[in-house]
C-alpha cells in the first residue's frame, strides 16, 4: 500500500476528517503469538492487535514539515478478542480531529486493527500526537 504524506500544518488541515488508508494484511503466526506472550507475560496475548497500531500506522501515513511530533498518549482504546494463529489482519487509519494547541497543533488518529472476514475490528484506537511546526524551535 501507498503511504500518503501530509505536509506540514496545511496538509493536516486539509486531511482532517479524511480516511487516510490501509496497511498492508499480517498474517497472525503462532510465533508471533508466543513471542508476545513471552515479551509481555500476557499469555493469551491479548494486546497483541493494540501493539500493532504502532506499526500499522507508519505503514499508513507520514507527516512530514515539523520540527517536533510526539506521542501524546490515547483518547481511547477498545479490544474484542484475543488476535488468533492464522487470522490475518490490517490497520485502518482515519484522521479524526486537527486542533490548533499552543505551540502547534493536536491531532487525533483512529486507528482500527480489522481483521479478515469479520464485521468488528480487533482493536480500535484513538492515537494522540502533538505538532511542533519548525519555525516555532527557532523563534526567539
Amino acid at each position: 500500500m501507498a503511504v500518503i504524506v501530509l505536509d506540514g500544518l496545511d496538509g493536516l488541515r486539509s486531511a482532517a476528517g479524511r480516511h487516510l488508508g490501509r496497511s498492508d494484511w499480517l498474517r497472525i503466526d503462532a510465533d508471533r503469538l508466543a513471542l508476545f506472550a513471552a515479551a509481555t507475560g500476557d499469555p493469551q496475548a491479548r494486546y497483541l492487535a493494540l501493539a500493532l497500531t504502532n506499526q500499522f500506522l507508519p505503514e499508513v501515513v507520514e507527516v512530514r514539515g515539523f520540527a517536533m511530533g510526539v506521542n501524546y498518549g490515547t483518547a481511547r482504546i477498545e479490544l474484542a478478542e484475543p488476535l488468533r494463529p492464522g487470522d490475518r489482519v490490517r490497520g485502518a487509519v482515519d484522521l479524526v480531529e486537527v486542533a490548533d494547541i499552543a505551540g502547534g497543533l493536536q491531532t487525533a488518529m483512529r486507528i482500527a486493527v480489522e481483521l479478515e472476514r469479520r464485521a468488528e475490528p480487533a482493536c480500535v484506537v484513538e492515537a494522540l500526537s502533538r505538532w511542533t511546526p519548525a519555525q516555532d524551535l527557532t523563534a526567539e
